[in-house]
């Protein structure tokens, strides 16, 4: 606030020192957009938020940057059927988080590893954005140190800079109805999060949308087979608890919080 002596993180000048901190449960938004690189990236960032949020009445739509086409280690597939099926497998996952809140999957259709932070991609966010005007915006940090994944790099400066664009009215006019300002931005696989959510009562959903991606089994999951599955699971589960311990509940998901937007 102007006159406090605090600045934010987004006003001109010195960022503010960093108390460490944390947040916890954001109030459930009536609207959630969830951007990720590719199918699945969003299930294993916030699955289990998203669940939760939609168990108490919060519509969670999709949007996927690129196309998925290097999913899988089979040196012969038919890479054109393999997109066909992750675009399947991605609205199948939405269904099985968000049940009847689940709302649009949209796709930016960029190749899969050849994702840019260009005008153009940002536009379409920009575009979701306003049309589908979220509460809060969740999405891979960008800044995450020694990510090497271009996309998850490239996915989160599209989302944080789509985010800027979309709240004001002369960035890219004409595109999408009115601007829209979300409350909140959440950013997965973040660097030094700082926002916590109990997903307790919400894993088993956010295991069975990342169940929906079967063509990831192998190359993702490592799971051959239904043991190997039922292993993959019960990391992920003890991720989750891990996470979830420092802040006194079972099972947590983390997010670097960007409120002042």
């Amino acid at each position: 606030m102007f006159g406090s002596g605090v600045v934010s993180a987004n006003e001109p000048g010195q960022p503010p020192i960093d108390g460490g901190a944390w947040s916890s449960a954001l109030p459930t938004p009536g609207v959630a957009l969830a951007i990720g690189a590719h199918p699945d990236d969003v299930e294993f960032g916030a699955g289990g938020t998203l669940a939760t949020w939609a168990s108490n009445g919060c519509t969670v739509h999709h949007l996927v940057c690129t196309d998925g086409s290097k999913g899988t280690w089979d040196v012969n597939a038919d890479l054109p059927a393999l997109v066909a099926r992750r675009r399947d497998e991605q609205r199948d996952a939405s269904r099985r988080l968000s049940g009847e809140r689940a709302g649009e999957v949209r796709f930016l259709g960029a190749v899969d590893g050849e994702l840019e932070p260009s005008v153009g991609h940002r536009i379409e966010i920009v575009r979701a954005i306003r049309e589908l005007r979220p509460d809060v915006v969740l999405g891979h940090d960008p800044w995450k140190r020694y990510r090497l994944h271009p996309d998850h790099r490239a996915a989160g400066l599209l989302t944080c800079d789509a985010i800027v664009a979309a709240r004001d009215p002369h960035f890219f006019p004409g595109v999408g109805p009115a601007h829209h300002r979300p409350a909140h931005l959440l950013l997965f696989e973040a660097d030094e999060p700082d926002h916590v959510e109990d997903v307790t009562g919400s894993v088993e959903r956010k295991l069975d949308a990342l169940h929906a991606h079967e063509s990831q089994f192998e190359s993702t999951m490592h799971a051959a087979d239904a043991a190997e599955l039922d292993a993959f699971d019960q990391r992920i589960t003890e991720r989750l608890r891990e996470l979830g311990g420092p802040h006194g509940v079972e099972l947590a998901e983390v997010f670097k919080r960007i409120s002042d937007l």
